[in-house]
């Protein structure tokens, strides 16, 4: 509906109820009702479920039609994010927001900060995802409340032309709602454990959930040791889960992302059930470390196996876990790919140990091989140190190529004496590129940060406490907040207003009328920034 579509339709329920509904304006009702556009967050999944699947059509037509978000652990750091893309793209058309569980565990648990091994409660996720879209609705109301205020200067002044560009623009408005791809770990306990709390997330607003495949009361995060996966069987009963749980919602397009971490996880919790030689069951066992035994060999507590008529016993550790073979990681990650979308997921996620594009373009095009439009979803990691291994990959092709590489210390690339150097040059330029070239080569669909958000907190917030606590005093402050804030535009600096309270006044205007006592007048020091 047009604003005037919905003043008319106010106008005329007003009028029904026969003079007992006169207090209320129908456009100011017409002006709350376009800045609650979605009512609940079923809404938004729906909404943004559809956003999601065009984009990976976009991309499937061409790859330069990769999509980007970043990680965000608190609403008002996915509000900054989101205002800023529209202030400096004018759209937010292909930037997503990423929920990352290791920053929910950090950041959002009663116990405190936790590492990512999914102790934290896991109604902390859904409640993330629902504070996030409350900030992002609250921008919309935010920004259009402003529009709604230069609608009433253009009438007062009687500027035509601009209240009808106004009107105009309102109608086209441009939501600060987008997608989020939302961490459920690996699931928080059983099949029926992940149902549940993939409804909770659907509910909350998640059209894409991200599900890996580590056991879940052993989980780790995907750039630490000690991961363990389970079999293609017990993964596939969660990615089910998912499914019916975006069914039961009413989502019907919702995105699974499937994630392995089998190219770094060298354990398995279980020896996968088998019927045949061959089947998924089979293939998964076909990777343990195993050494043939005779039956006056088998020990006491000892588990074997029959594979080609061959007595074996799977290599077991003291944890009572079973141990894959060295190398066969990259293999064991194709096949969990590949497994995963022909059994109902949507995108794939493979958690690399470094940001090597041929690395991961080698494993996709395996997949492809299968699966020709298989996509990924992949983590731009904190966890790699970028500087360092960029700048050893263009080493080591300088080195192939027959280039002298004699002024440069390989191991210690990182420092800053190599800072002005052609070699750093090229690593920058490739780190600057990485996400077009990857999406280009490697089946990259959505590139995210994990962690960007916890990072940059840290380092403005050492920035500031290093100059305001030092000689710098409330200079530090304001030379490097307040007067870049002014400068550069950030919305936040007029912080009344970003909190709501302009929001809040037209609300008592709209309740009281005259009568309303506002806080924007002229005794609101937030007026010294209108210069």
């Amino acid at each position: 509906m047009t604003y005037q579509d919905h003043i008319t339709r106010n106008a005329q329920l007003i009028k029904s109820f026969k003079g007992t509904w006169d207090g209320i304006d129908a456009e100011s009702a017409a002006r709350m009702q376009l800045q609650n556009r979605f009512k609940t967050g079923l809404d938004i999944a729906k909404y943004t479920a559809k956003i999601m699947r065009e984009d990976m059509a976009a991309y499937d037509l061409n790859p330069a039609n990769y999509t980007q978000s970043l990680g965000c652990w608190h609403g008002f750091i996915g509000q900054q994010k989101l205002i800023s893309i529209k202030k400096h793209f004018g759209t937010t058309k292909s930037r997503y927001l990423y929920l990352s569980g290791w920053m929910v565990a950090a950041l959002r648990s009663e116990f405190g900060p936790l590492p990512d091994q999914s102790m934290h409660e896991k109604t902390s996720v859904p409640a993330l995802i629902e504070e996030l879209y409350t900030f992002l609705q609250q921008a919309d109301q935010r920004e259009m409340g402003m529009m709604f205020r230069e609608l009433d200067k253009a009438r007062e002044t009687g500027n035509e032309v601009e209240a009808q560009r106004l009107i105009h623009a309102l109608d086209n408005y441009e939501t600060h709602v987008v997608p989020i791809i939302a961490d459920i770990d690996a699931g928080f306990g059983n099949a029926e454990a992940t149902y549940l709390l993939a409804k909770k997330m659907i509910a909350a607003g998640a059209c894409a959930l991200q599900i890996e495949n580590q056991v879940s009361d052993e989980k780790q995060c995907g750039h630490q040791d000690g991961k363990v996966t389970v079999p293609h069987e017990d993964f596939l009963a969660k990615i089910r889960a998912c499914r019916y749980a975006f069914l039961e919602m009413g989502v019907d397009d919702g995105i699974i992302v499937s994630r392995t971490d089998s190219l770094g996880a060298g354990l398995t919790k279980q020896i996968a059930f088998s019927k045949e030689p061959g089947d998924i069951g089979d293939q998964y066992n076909s990777f343990l470390d195993c050494e043939e035994v005779d039956l006056t060999s088998i020990g006491n507590g000892d588990v074997v196996i029959t594979r080609e008529g061959k007595l074996l016993r799977p290599k077991r550790l003291p944890s009572n876990l079973y141990q894959f073979r060295s190398g066969t990681g990259e293999d064991r990650c194709v096949l969990d790919c590949i497994n995963a979308l022909q059994n109902g997921a949507d995108l794939l996620w493979i958690e690399t140990e470094k940001p090597h594009i041929e690395q991961i373009a080698g494993m996709v095009d395996r997949v492809r091989e299968v699966i020709p439009n298989a996509k990924l979803v992949y983590n731009n990691s904190p966890s790699f140190n970028w500087t360092l291994n960029f700048r050893q990959q263009v080493f080591d092709a300088w080195a192939a190529a027959g280039k002298d590489v004699s002024a440069f210390d390989r191991a210690k690339l990182m420092s800053i004496d190599y800072d002005g150097t052609e070699l750093a040059a090229e690593a920058d330029e490739r780190i600057r590129t990485f996400q077009r070239d990857s999406s280009a080569r490697a089946g990259i669909f959505h590139h995210l940060i994990t962690l960007p958000t916890y990072h940059t907190a840290a380092l403005s917030t050492d920035n500031l406490a290093k100059e305001y606590f030092g000689e710098a005093g409330m200079l530090g402050y304001v030379l490097n907040v307040q007067r870049q804030e002014i400068r550069q535009g950030i919305a936040c600096v007029k912080h009344q207003n970003m909190s709501g309270s302009d929001i809040g006044d037209d609300h008592k205007e709209y309740f009281a009328g005259e009568a309303a006592l506002k806080a924007a007048g002229k005794d609101n020091t937030m007026n010294q920034f209108a210069a």
